[in-house]
């Protein structure tokens, strides 16, 4: 039962009977007889077939639910076998937010310090991606904002707060400022990351409350790409401090505190509402408390 609900949801989530049985390593053929005999096991329809993949049922979309469910208490009961055997080990996949991509290396440092044998695959994923990811099972955590939109069902640790700055070159007229208002920042040349990025509308907040409307000439998913024409000259940019500090003390930069207001935004860890964790996503929990805490 559990390889073949694994299966159905590696379906709903490729949307393609092919590309599903590449994701869980079968033939075609051997997924859709799978598929099919979990309809017949449950006595409902699933999946709309035709000449291709339809889409699920409405009985389809809450089996999914259950399949999640079912197949996340399982991995969690192997996981906690498998510690209680060997101890800590395995990959955890962590997806992070651009901006606190910077930041995160402090925790899977000091983690891999007390659980050698537990590797990290780290992703930069927008806030919405990580909370699709972990509903589908395709990550095991994440780090993003907490209080600036719906998280839904998981459990959360605060770590730090978002504090913004603008970046200029240190020739740039504004580099001598201690601080500048978010009614300032109009008519500057702005790169800013794109809009699917919660910092993005983070920023767009922001400066809407001021009655400041930007259209930046540049846009990008990526903090390296701002920071990069920020260092051209004739441009600037908006980040956290946290995201711009790894690039401050070798280049000519200036970080300039932005104000009226000082905004701060709660960035943290994320992982899926579930009792009991896996013992390495609750040892993973157990460490961001002790970082919040330091």
């Amino acid at each position: 039962m559990i390889d073949k609900l694994e299966m159905f949801i590696a379906l709903a989530q490729a949307q393609h009977f092919g590309r599903a049985a590449e994701v869980v390593g079968v033939t075609q053929p051997t997924l859709s007889a799978a598929i099919k005999s979990l309809e017949d096991e449950l006595g409902v329809m699933l999946v709309l077939r035709g000449s291709r993949f339809g889409g699920l049922t409405p009985e389809g979309k809450r089996v999914l639910d259950w399949a999640r469910q079912i197949v996340g208490d399982a991995r969690t009961m192997k996981e906690e076998l498998r510690a209680a055997r060997t101890g800590l080990s395995g990959n955890v996949r962590l997806a992070v937010i651009p901006t606190a991509l910077t930041a995160v290396s402090q925790l899977t440092t000091n983690f891999a310090r007390a659980h050698p044998n537990v590797r990290f695959t780290v992703l930069s994923s927008t806030s919405a991606d990580i909370l699709h990811s972990l509903e589908a099972l395709q990550i095991d955590a994440g780090i993003s904002y907490l209080d600036n939109e719906p998280l839904g069902r998981v459990v959360t640790v605060p770590l730090y707060s978002e504090r913004y700055v603008l970046i200029v070159r240190e020739d740039d007229a504004l580099a001598g400022r201690g601080t500048v208002g978010w009614g300032e920042l109009g008519g500057l040349p702005l790169c800013l990351l794109t809009p699917d990025m919660q910092n993005r509308r983070i920023i767009g907040g922001h400066l809407a409350e001021a009655g400041v409307s930007v259209t930046p000439a540049v846009e990008t998913n990526s903090t390296i790409v701002l920071i990069s024409h920020v260092l051209r000259g004739g441009w600037a940019t908006i980040l956290p401090l946290r995201a711009a500090e790894i690039f401050l003390p070798d280049a000519p930069l200036r970080a300039i505190p932005i104000v009226e207001p000082d905004a701060r935004h709660a960035v943290g860890l994320i992982a899926p509402w579930r009792e009991p964790h896996t013992p390495v996503i609750a040892a993973l929990l157990l460490e961001a408390r002790r970082m919040a805490e330091d």
